[in-house]
């Protein structure tokens, strides 16, 4: 026999009740042991430290004021003191170079040879022209004085004595004239021999042994002079007055710092102060001259140019790593009485070593967070130490890694 439909339908509905009720039960009694299990674990522990009152370990180290050097920061170029294009002053065969490429030569040290043959013949017959006028000269000097004597008796004609006596004069222009050949001629066989000009440094040889060269023609070596040494910078305007200024008082230091030889400055003093500001870049061209004795500096080398204008005494310091940079412009981490932190805008000014000069914002005997910023904000309070107490560790780092 079937059952009734209506029957069955109230089978469904029980069941679904009993299944409900099961449900709530348990989940009742899941949330009891959770909340028991909750109660029990805030019994045992200590409630949560809100972030505020966390304890951050910073280093600090105190405003100081120092008498600093003021100081312009620039790059510079290194430029040759004195660049020479070494030619040949006459036509010939290169024969022989007397130096290697790169090396330092002393000035008159012989650079080339050019095969002198040609010259020398040429200075042979410039000998033998004068001697042959020479003689013809004297020969007509004593025919024209014994012709001055004919004529003073009458014997001759003032014609015939004036063209011996021209002769005589002609001869002796021959002379004077061969004598500048003979000359010319030693000159030109001088110029056989090419020695520096100046002492300095050679580069490539652009022309070998065996080349034919013509007078002024082809470079054959470029000397650059590089003891002492040139290094040109340029300043921005607004720096002028001040260069004017400390420059009438007498002569600038400047240092030239090499890439990773900081602790090696070159230095000089300014020499060159150009009579024009740069339109395009708003800039003036100054050039510091440096003995480079030991050939640090180099031509076309770039440099860190340190100008040093004049000392300002009291100025107001603090260690370089304590000035930060925010949104709102750069600031520091000022250490207070009740060991938390303010934070002070600040407006710094020149760098020396590794201080930087404060203009405004902080005052001598405070202290400023030197390392462990990252954790801060106003208002936090911290664990000072200086680097001494440290002992050279960083609480900062050790905060970040807990």
């Amino acid at each position: 026999m079937y059952a009734d439909s209506s029957d069955i339908e109230t089978q469904v509905i029980m069941n679904l009740t009993a299944t409900t009720r099961l449900a709530t039960a348990a989940l009742a009694l899941a949330s009891l042991a959770l909340m028991t299990s909750c109660s029990s674990n805030g019994a045992s522990g200590k409630p949560a430290q809100p972030a505020s009152a966390m304890t951050v370990p910073v280093m600090v180290a105190p405003v100081t004021t120092k008498t600093v050097p003021v100081q312009v920061r620039v790059i510079g170029n290194g430029e040759a003191y004195s660049t020479v294009n070494v030619k040949s002053q006459v036509e010939g065969t290169v024969e022989r170079a007397y130096f290697e490429e790169g090396q330092t030569v002393k000035k008159s040290q012989l650079l080339f040879k050019i095969d002198s043959r040609p010259f020398e013949t040429a200075v042979l017959q410039a000998e033998a022209n004068l001697a042959k006028d020479t003689a013809l000269a004297k020969n007509a000097q004593a025919q024209a004085a014994r012709y001055d004597e004919l004529f003073k008796s009458g014997i001759v004609s003032k014609d015939q004595f004036d063209q011996f006596r021209t002769n005589a004069a002609s001869l002796e222009a021959s002379v004077k004239a061969d004598q500048a050949a003979v000359e010319s001629g030693k000159i030109q066989l001088g110029y056989c021999s090419i020695y520096a000009p100046i002492e300095g440094r050679t580069g490539n040889l652009m022309v070998h042994p065996g080349n034919t060269v013509k007078s002024g023609d082809a470079t054959l070596v470029v000397i650059n002079q590089i003891s002492p040494l040139y290094v040109d910078f340029s300043v921005p305007e607004h720096f002028l007055p001040d260069i004017k200024k400390y420059l009438a008082l007498g002569k600038l230091q400047v240092q030239a710092i090499l890439p990773q030889q900081e602790d090696r400055p070159e230095v000089g003093q300014i020499s060159f102060f150009d009579n024009s500001v740069d339109r395009t870049t708003g800039t003036i061209l100054l050039k510091g001259t440096f003995r480079n004795s030991e050939g640090r500096l180099w031509p076309g080398q770039f440099v860190n140019i340190v100008l040093t204008l004049t000392q300002q005494p009291d100025a107001v310091i603090v260690p370089i790593q304590a000035v930060q940079t925010g949104q709102s412009g750069q600031y520091v981490y000022v250490v207070k009485d009740d060991q938390t932190v303010e934070l002070r805008p600040v407006v710094p000014g020149n760098t020396f070593g590794g201080d930087e000069i404060i203009q405004k914002g902080v005052k001598p005997g405070e202290k400023v967070v030197t390392d462990g910023q990252l954790m801060l904000y106003p208002g936090a309070k911290v664990q000072a130490k200086t680097s001494a107490q440290a002992g050279g560790a960083n609480p900062a780092g050790a905060a970040s890694g807990n």
